[in-house]
C-alpha cells in the first residue's frame, strides 16, 4: 500500500533545513555575533559535536525520509526521528550538566539580554520545539492518510475478428471450415436463370416442330 509522496513534502523539507540550521550555526553564527562562549567562528568542541551537529544531522535524515517517503512505515519512522531530534535540542544543555560543572559545555550566551535571549530560542529551545512540532504534525498527516491500492493495469484483450455469417457450418467437430472461394463455388447463382429456362424452351419447341414437318 503506497500513500502520496506529498504527505510529509513539506514537513521534511522544514525539518531538513532546521536540522542544517542548528548543525552549522553554532560555526557560523559569530560571523554576526550570535554567538555561545566563543565569538569565533567554526570553533570544534566535543559538546558541540553532541549537542548541536549529531540532532542536527538527525533532523535532517529525518526530513530526508519525510521527502521521499511513499510507504506509511517510512513517513511515520521519519517523523519520530524528527521528535527524538527536536527532543534532543531541547534537553541536550540541561542534560549536558551531569557531565560538565560551572557554566556549561556551551557556555553562556554573549552580548545583551534580547540577543542572549534569541541565542537560546535559535540555538536549542525554540529550535528543537519547532522540530519537534514538525514530526508530530507529519506522523499524524501519514496515519491519517487513506492508502492508495496497487493495482495491476488491465489491458483490454484485442477483439476476436467477426465470423462471416456467409460461411457455412461445419459438418462436426473434425471438419475443416470452407474458404471463401469454395463457399463462393457452391453458393447458387441466381443470375440468368429466366435466360437459361428461355433458351430450353426454345429449344423444345424447335424440337417439336422438326418433329411435325418429318
Amino acid at each position: 500500500m503506497r500513500i502520496a509522496r506529498s504527505t510529509g513534502a513539506v514537513s521534511g523539507l522544514l525539518i531538513a533545513l532546521l536540522g542544517i540550521w542548528g548543525a552549522l550555526i553554532p560555526f557560523v553564527g559569530p560571523y554576526f555575533d550570535y554567538s555561545f562562549g566563543v565569538n569565533s567562528t567554526w570553533h570544534y568542541t566535543a559538546d558541540r559535536l553532541w549537542l548541536e551537529i549529531l540532532p542536527g544531522a538527525l533532523a535532517l535524515v529525518a526530513g530526508l525520509l519525510l521527502l521521499r517517503a511513499s510507504r506509511r512505515t517510512s513517513g511515520t519512522l521519519g517523523g519520530w526521528l524528527a521528535v527524538t531530534a527536536g527532543a534532543w535540542f531541547v534537553i541536550g544543555p540541561s542534560m549536558s550538566l551531569t557531565w560538565e560543572s560551572g557554566a556549561g559545555p556551551i557556555g553562556r550566551p554573549l552580548f545583551g539580554s534580547t540577543r542572549q535571549m534569541l541565542e537560546l530560542v535559535g540555538y536549542f529551545y525554540g529550535l528543537g520545539a519547532l522540530i519537534i512540532a514538525l514530526g508530530a504534525f507529519a506522523v499524524g498527516r501519514f496515519v491519517s492518510r487513506p492508502l492508495l491500492r496497487e493495482e495491476p493495469a488491465m489491458v483490454a484483450a484485442p477483439a476476436a475478428p467477426a465470423v462471416a455469417s456467409s460461411q457455412p457450418a461445419a459438418a462436426g467437430p473434425g471438419a475443416t471450415p470452407a474458404r471463401p472461394h469454395e463457399a463462393e463455388r457452391t453458393r447458387p447463382r441466381r443470375f440468368g436463370l429466366g435466360r437459361l429456362r428461355g433458351s430450353r424452351r426454345q429449344r423444345a419447341g424447335r424440337a417439336v416442330e422438326s418433329g411435325r414437318e418429318r
